[in-house]
């Protein structure tokens, strides 16, 4: 990979490229921000680069937050409120993978409006986004849910675990810093979860109801790049964890393929504005019940939710077949290639691998049947069909 920085607007200014992060006091200035807040993880604080984040801010850092770990939850949303309020700041930068994107965009939500967070849930909102939201600019270190290029973020409830959207276009992220070298120390099993969650993204997209050509065309650029890259990128991660030190070559072909998923996984975000479907409401209803990570529950899921909707559109698996493999002459071909790079790659066979017990299918399809994911799905999910994918995943 060429170490020139690019810049695409998806309608957010992305940077892209090794060594995008050290544009960010630049990208601050231009912006007119004073003084930040740091919205990250607990892991990703204690990486090696984390301090040269801090230290390339100098004046405009007035704090960090990282009091974000798993699926976020309202209480960890409050927890960065009370942070936000005593930092003094004007923005946030927000530093990691999906969670600690969600949790900075309810933060920033929340810092100039009052009551409770899910009172601004989208489709449920009893009260109006009507004030200024502060800046966020974006820095993704995995490759997964490409939060850093949406308008929403997802918050579960800490009782029940029940997720809830807040939407709003003044979330979207002014500027996305996009740096493959942030990813190159991802563990393989996160790397290969998240990278399934943006391949997830990338094809239910692509089968969502609707007339979209613009998202299509990105989904299947997008699905190429996951073809490409993430089975290399995980086979890398092993690698290093196995202690292997890497020549100059194989450290360019690394990067390279972290910056393909970086991108894919931008891509998959920015699609799946047409629609997603019955993997991501399986999916959620996972996280709900056993609190499993997103991209794994997805990653677990898709092969049988996508034999589930193989009939009703076997053209466009055909499509996304040819993606993949250039001389596909049936869409269940995709199918399979997506059963054997799971398996390539780690992921869990079956619902049973994860600890997922039979008996738990009924509070399982109670929480699918109410997610708002599969209505656009191509074809209509009932609770027998819900029972049925569930039994397929066993």
């Amino acid at each position: 990979m060429a170490s020139t920085l690019h810049t695409y607007n998806f309608p957010t200014r992305i940077r892209f490229g090794p060594g995008a992060r050290h544009e960010l006091p630049t990208e601050l200035t231009a912006l007119g921000i004073q003084r930040v807040l740091i919205v990250t993880d607990k892991d990703v604080a204690q990486l090696p680069w984390f301090p040269e984040l801090e230290t390339i801010l100098v004046a405009s850092h007035a704090a960090t937050f990282s009091g974000v770990w798993g699926n976020p939850v309202v209480s960890q949303v409050n927890a960065g409120i009370d942070a936000w309020k005593a930092s003094g700041a004007d923005a946030i930068i927000a530093v990691g993978g999906g969670a600690p994107m969600d949790v900075a965009k309810a933060i920033a939500l929340m810092a100039n409006h009052p009551g409770h967070l899910f009172d601004y849930e989208d489709g449920h909102s009893t009260r109006a986004i009507d004030q200024p939201i502060p800046p966020i600019v974006a820095i993704p270190t995995t490759a997964g849910t490409g939060s850093e290029v949406g308008r929403s973020a997802v918050i579960s409830d800490d009782d029940t675990h029940a997720k809830k959207i807040v939407f709003d276009p003044q979330l979207l992220p002014k500027v996305v810093l996009a740096d493959p070298e942030l990813l190159l120390g991802l563990p393989a099993k996160i790397t290969a979860a998240t990278g399934m969650d943006a391949l997830t993204h990338l094809i239910e997209a692509f089968l969502a109801k609707g007339f979209n050509p613009l998202c299509d065309g990105i989904a299947l650029e997008g699905i190429h790049l996951v073809a490409q890259n993430l089975k290399a990128c995980v086979d890398f991660a092993q690698r290093l964890q196995a202690g292997e030190r890497f020549d100059e070559a194989t450290a360019v072909a690394h990067l390279a393929a972290r910056g393909g998923m970086l991108n894919a996984s931008m891509m998959g975000a920015i699609a799946f504005q047409k629609g997603l479907g019955v993997t991501h409401s399986c999916a959620h209803a996972l996280s709900t019940v056993y609190d499993t990570h997103h991209g794994l529950a997805n990653g677990v899921m898709l092969p049988a939710a996508m034999r589930f909707n193989l009939a009703a559109e076997p053209e466009r698996f055909l499509r996304m077949a040819r993606v993949v493999q250039p001389g596909a002459t049936d869409g269940r071909e995709f199918v399979e290639w997506i059963v054997g790079l799971s398996g390539a790659i780690g992921i869990p066979a079956s619902l049973g691998a994860l600890g997922v017990t039979s008996d738990r299918l009924g509070p399982l399809v109670a929480v699918a049947i109410k997610d708002g994911c599969h209505p656009l799905n191509p074809r209509a999910v009932t609770e027998r069909d819900f029972h049925a994918i569930y039994q397929d995943a066993f």
